[in-house]
């Protein structure tokens, strides 16, 4: 077993970058509203191999917004299950269709698949461009569901800092906590991508930030499959999956 890998318990899939947001505070930057996505047999494959060699806790798919491809999303979920990962989740702003009777059947595919807990994106900057209307459906449909929802929003400097987005924020959640929904402790925006070209004024001049979900090179606890297929330094599109793993070194250079 690879030494760099001892640790690993855990599978994430970018399932594409494609977005229906255009959020300033995103850490990658631009999206289009279309794009590649990672293929769901492949991803499959790489979910059964990797659990045969290591004990895996936990999955979870996000994007850009993953339910551009709800299918894929739920092969995965399904995989997961059918291979005893306990916690399976999915992040999405809810927002991927606007046809109600789509979205609650969308809700009901999930459930069938096995997912567990989903992260609902809101907060000021997702509703600067996503219509809360849609979202609220979408998180009523998932809540009649065995599905756990929780909102999950991005807080700017800290949860307590007194900007006005975080004061928006607040405001938008009240409406999901009186519809019973609750909150997740959310995250601290990273000064990256459009965060770091939009919400400069409020990070510190030529302070140095550490990206909380860097990780250790030497110590890989998540492997993250991106929608062309990368992971690690190689790519399961050309590559099994375990050569990829069992090859990896912190020194070796992404194929």
């Amino acid at each position: 077993m690879n030494k760099f890998l001892n640790n690993l318990n855990r599978i994430e899939f970018v399932v594409t970058e494609a977005c229906t947001g255009r959020c300033k505070h995103c850490s990658q930057g631009e999206h289009d509203l279309s794009g590649e996505h990672i293929d769901g047999d492949v991803a499959v494959n790489a979910i059964y191999d990797i659990c045969k060699n290591y004990k895996i806790q936990s999955l979870m798919t996000f994007g850009g917004e993953p339910l551009l491809y709800p299918d894929t999303v739920c092969k995965i979920h399904r995989a997961a299950k059918e291979m005893d990962i306990a916690k399976r989740s999915v992040i999405t702003n809810g927002f991927f269709s606007k046809d109600k009777g789509r979205m609650k059947e969308v809700a009901g595919m999930l459930a069938e698949s096995g997912v567990c807990d989903i992260l609902l994106s809101v907060d000021a900057f997702h509703q600067e461009t996503i219509p809360l209307e849609h979202v609220k459906y979408f998180a009523e449909c998932v809540a009649e569901t065995s599905v756990t929802i929780r909102v999950h929003p991005a807080w700017l400097v800290n949860e307590e800092a007194p900007n006005p987005y975080n004061i928006k924020t607040r405001e938008i959640l009240r409406e999901f906590t009186q519809a019973g929904i609750s909150v997740s402790s959310g995250n601290v925006i990273f000064p990256s991508g459009n965060a770091k070209n939009y919400l400069k004024e409020y990070f510190g001049e030529g302070r140095e930030y550490v990206n909380p979900y860097e990780e250790d090179p030497t110590d890989v606890k998540t492997v993250c499959f991106s929608p062309n297929g990368a992971v690690l330094n190689g790519n399961v599109y050309r590559e099994n999956i375990m050569e990829i793993l069992e090859g990896y070194s912190p020194n070796s250079k992404v194929v």
